[in-house]
């Protein structure tokens, strides 16, 4: 072959190897359009414009490369649709991602204060996270998984930033054809002990067992590799996930019926995988039992209701409860005129998810549980109390102030929750156990009992 001959198909592919090969970064002087694409290093995941379902409206979003059907875990512009294909994003003069449409109307912009002259890129990275990064220092000034829609991708934080008041929750779109804002909300409720809730519209629907969740190190291991990390203090109240393989795919996703699924994607039949969802059972909704209502357990008869009442509580509506409508929840037993500080004790109830903890506080870091008992006792509105040795270092004392809400029984949260009685029903419990003792003293006895 001559000199010529071999140049010309080399000058080709340095001509269409630029346009051919997917690229991680965006720099200021590169823009993405219809039909172009970040893709992540390793081919984990893409950026582009996608239109979704019957939808005849745009959307620059990111999916899994390695999923054959599109699978959607980010969108910028969801409530801003471009009309039609011709989205362009770019880096402004500013340091900015922006997004406009044919007409250069702006439809989204990351929207951050850039310091200094120093340039800016966007990158793609394998986790699924588009950054946005400033100059040679690499410093990331904005990030995707700062702002989530409705997933949540492995190593991806959900919860509030206490010192920048940043709240990362996901919410549903409106619809299958529409990525719009929906009215379901997955967040972290920091207030009492931090727990995480499921929003319908305004109605609160499933919640997580309060913190700490179950767990014999910083980290939580469940079957398949599944880990979970806390993060609880001054600074952060926050979570996310991984797997400890990490080539497995997988998602958390809030749908537009208030369903929270955990999805892993099978290469074998080439679908998503149900790993975990709720709410699932009638226990998961919140507030099934009602106010000192318990819960389970699920695998029982189904000619069993599944609500009781906690000790020393009996049901509000007895006709209702007849009539399996544990909504109402439980009141106190009136059994006399035992008032607080005149006797009144503790029930241990064993393996709970543990009360909605809106109401509930944090005693001090190390009190132990005979403390922890005394310092409820002390305070009349103090209704129950767990004490917890956390991460094996220190025991702590989670106490509840009013109404106890949401209980279910749970072989994996196995919280022990002891519950305020008053003294007449803290006697009557005493007075029973007496007489199985004796009873089964007298038992004993007759059948070791030999004739003289």
């Amino acid at each position: 072959m001559d000199p010529e001959t071999m140049v010309m198909p080399l000058i080709l592919i340095v001509l269409f190897f630029p346009c051919c090969t997917s690229v991680d970064t965006l720099t200021p002087d590169q823009s993405i359009k219809d039909g172009q694409s970040l893709i992540s290093n390793k081919n984990n995941f893409a950026l582009g414009f996608f239109s979704p379902g019957n939808s005849s409206y745009w959307y620059l979003g990111i999916w899994f490369v390695k999923v054959p059907n599109q699978t959607i875990v980010w969108v910028a512009n969801r409530n801003d649709p471009i009309i039609n294909s011709s989205g362009v994003l770019s880096i402004n003069h500013y340091g900015n991602l922006v997004l406009h449409d044919s007409s250069n109307r702006l439809l989204w912009s990351t929207n951050v204060s850039v310091q200094g002259t120093t340039s800016t890129v966007a990158q793609l990275q394998d986790s699924g996270n588009l950054v946005l990064v400033q100059g040679n220092n690499e410093k990331v000034i904005w990030q995707s998984f700062d702002h989530p829609t409705d997933t949540l991708l492995p190593r991806m934080r959900l919860g509030l930033n206490r010192i920048t008041g940043l709240n990362r929750f996901l919410t549903s779109w409106k619809s299958q054809d529409d990525p719009g804002t929906g009215d379901c909300f997955y967040k972290v409720n920091p207030t009492g002990s931090p727990q995480v809730v499921l929003y319908k519209g305004s109605t609160l629907y499933y919640r997580s067992s309060p913190w700490p969740w179950p767990t014999s190190s910083s980290s939580t291991t469940f079957s398949s590799g599944f880990n979970y990390d806390i993060f609880n203090n001054e600074d952060e109240v926050s979570y996310y996930y991984f797997f400890d393989d990490p080539s497995i795919i997988s998602r958390a996703v809030v749908d537009n019926s208030g369903l929270l699924q955990h999805l892993m994607w099978n290469d074998g039949d080439l679908q998503w995988k149900e790993f975990w969802s709720a709410p699932k059972y009638r226990c998961d909704n919140y507030r099934h039992c009602g106010a000192y209502g318990k819960c389970g357990p699920e695998s029982a008869s189904f000619n069993r209701f599944e609500c009781t009442c906690l000790p020393g509580y009996e049901p509000k509506s007895p006709k209702n409860w007849y009539h399996r409508d544990g909504s109402e929840g439980c009141v106190r037993k009136q059994l006399g005129l035992s008032m607080c500080g005149n006797g009144e004790g503790f029930v241990k109830v064993e393996l709970l998810k543990g009360p909605d903890s809106v109401n509930a506080v944090w005693m001090d870091m190390s009190m132990s549980s005979s403390e922890c008992e005394q310092a409820c006792l002390r305070n009349c509105s103090c209704t129950a109390f767990v004490s917890i040795n956390i991460d094996g270092k220190e025991t702590r004392c989670l106490a509840w102030y009013g109404e106890l809400n949401d209980i279910s029984e749970s072989s994996y949260e196995r919280w022990d929750l002891n519950v305020r009685v008053d003294a007449t029903e803290l006697g009557g419990l005493l007075h029973l156990l007496v007489f199985f003792v004796n009873f089964h003293f007298c038992l004993f006895h007759l059948t070791n009992h030999e004739p003289g």
